[in-house]
Order: structure tokens, then sequence, then C-alpha cells
């Protein structure tokens, strides 16, 4: 389960340091047969925000939880008018260097899998196959009464057609595609129903206090078993949806590894945390490995 965001943990003083080496990374992918967990870290040089680094959203922002969403016209109505705004952002956000060498060593067959608890589809446009979206993507619509699912774009469409002329300054974007917006901002937004039975609508996300469907987590559990390694990138494992694969990878005696900034929940289960920004880290490894990044056009230099 997807627990309400935990804001009292933090690092002991005695977890392992990390280290500001990525030949461990190196020497994971070249053996082979990697499954990638990715976090909201992994995305965060695609301008969308992590909810625990420097900087991170949780400071000024809780998720919506599903029992708050589902309680009231209120609260929906905040939620719908926060992630429609919040929503224009995530359509511009483009693959990193990061998801593009993740995206990569699962071309050269260096990876048994993807596992990614982000909702922003950055890994699928990177090029990346076989993602499994642990929490869901905000590019779908669910109604919680009939269940059918609806493009994003399609309730963009709709809600903007109710709510000619909204346009707020918010103060930010959070992970999960929440704008920061004031009450007096949302106003009197007019949410939509389903257009098929009239029921209440929900993107196609795990919100916090929700279940992973119990087929989602046992595939991912599978994977690990398949698996020769953990390559953990850009999350901090504070939640029981990521963490608990890597502690099924441990108990396993499979080597795990993680590259992340911060110290994470997950550092006394690996064989060590590498310090570094993702990008940088990912490019660097790809390029001791041989593994061609592709540059995106609109990176490339004129003429």
């Amino acid at each position: 389960m997807r627990m309400r965001p935990t804001l009292s943990w933090t690092p002991d003083d005695d977890l392992p340091p990390g280290t500001a080496d990525p030949a461990p990374v190196v020497d994971l992918l070249r053996a082979g047969g990697v499954l990638v967990l990715s976090g909201a870290g992994i995305s965060t040089e695609s301008g969308i925000p992590d909810y625990r680094g420097e900087g991170g959203s949780l400071s000024r922002h809780t998720p919506m939880t599903y029992q708050d969403f589902t309680a009231g016209d209120q609260a929906r109505r905040r939620y719908w008018a926060r992630s429609h705004l919040g929503w224009r952002t995530f359509g511009r956000a483009r693959p990193n260097t990061g998801h593009r060498a993740v995206a990569a060593f699962g071309r050269r067959g260096l990876l048994s899998g993807l596992i990614t608890q982000n909702v922003d589809g950055l890994h699928q446009t990177a090029g990346s196959g076989d993602v499994v979206e642990l929490h869901g993507s905000l590019d779908r619509v669910v109604c919680l009464s009939c269940r059918a699912l609806s493009p994003r774009r399609e309730l963009a469409r709709r809600l903007e057609e109710a709510n000619p002329g909204f346009d707020p300054v918010a103060a930010g974007v959070n992970p999960d595609g929440d704008a920061d917006l004031t009450d007096d901002q949302v106003g009197d937004f007019h949410v939509v129903p389903c257009t098929r039975c009239g029921g209440v609508l929900k993107p196609d996300v795990i919100f916090f206090g929700e279940s992973v469907p119990p087929e989602r987590v046992e595939h991912c559990r599978t994977l690990v078993r398949e698996a020769s390694s953990l390559l953990v990138l850009g999350s901090s494992l504070t939640v029981l949806s990521g963490l608990r694969f890597v502690r099924q990878a441990a108990e396993a005696d499979k080597p795990v590894l993680i590259v992340n900034l911060d110290a994470t929940r997950g550092d006394r289960l690996a064989l060590t945390r590498i310090a570094l920004p993702l990008g940088r880290t990912l490019s660097a490894v790809a390029e001791q490995l041989g593994v061609r990044v592709e540059t995106p056009p609109d990176d490339l230099p004129a003429g």
C-alpha cells in the first residue's frame, strides 16, 4: 500500500556512506540481467521536482490521498483544478539524459526489465519498452464506477471547455502533477463526469493510501526473481511500494546498487550508493560501456 507521505524518516548517522565512483554501475550493467527501479529523482532534470531531494515538494505539499479524493466534491474540485494546471507542465516535459541512457541500456540487452514509480511516462517517451508503471500514469483517466479508461488529453479538452479562462499562476508543480494553488485560485472550478456513466473520474495513478493492484506487485516480484541484480535510480525508497523489491533482491543475495544524491532507506541493503547526479552518471556509464545514448533533434547543434 502506498501510504500517506512519510515525513518523519531521516537518515541514521551510521548509514553507510555514498561513493562518487560510478564503476560499480558499469560492472553491474556489463554483467547484464539488470532490473532497473526508478523514482522521481530521474525526472528532476526534466523539470519535474522530487518529493524528498533538495528542494523537494513535501516541504510545502501533501499529495492527495485516495480517502480525501473519494470523500467529497470539494476535494475533487481542488484536485482537478490543480492537476489540470499541472498537466500542462507534464505535457511539456521531455526525457533527459538519464531516461535516454536507460533506454539505450535496454536496447543493448543489458536490462532484464524496468519498473518505475513515476507517473510521467518519460521512460516510454525516451524509447524504453515493457515499462511497469508501479503507480500508474497521469496520461490515463479511470472512472471509479464503470472502470472505463480514457486518454488524459481528452479530459483536458473537456476541462478547458468547462472552465474557459482558467489560467492561474501556480507556485510550483509536484511529482504527482498537482500544481500548488490556493483555494481562492481554485474558485468554482467545474469538474466533468465520465461520459459513459456519469461517474467520478480519477487519474489512473495510485494515490497515497490506495493499494497497488496485487497482480502488478506480483509481476514486479517475478521480475526481481528473474533478474541478476537490481539498480535503483533516483528513489529515496521511503515508502514500501519500492523498498519491498529492494528487500526481496537483498534477501535473495542479488546485488543491489543505488544511484541517488541523498541517503535512502535502502542503503543498508545495497552494495553501495553512488551519490552523483543521475544524468551525468548514466551518461558516463554509457560511454564506458560503449553504449550510444541518442540525442534528440532539438538538442543537436544547428547546421
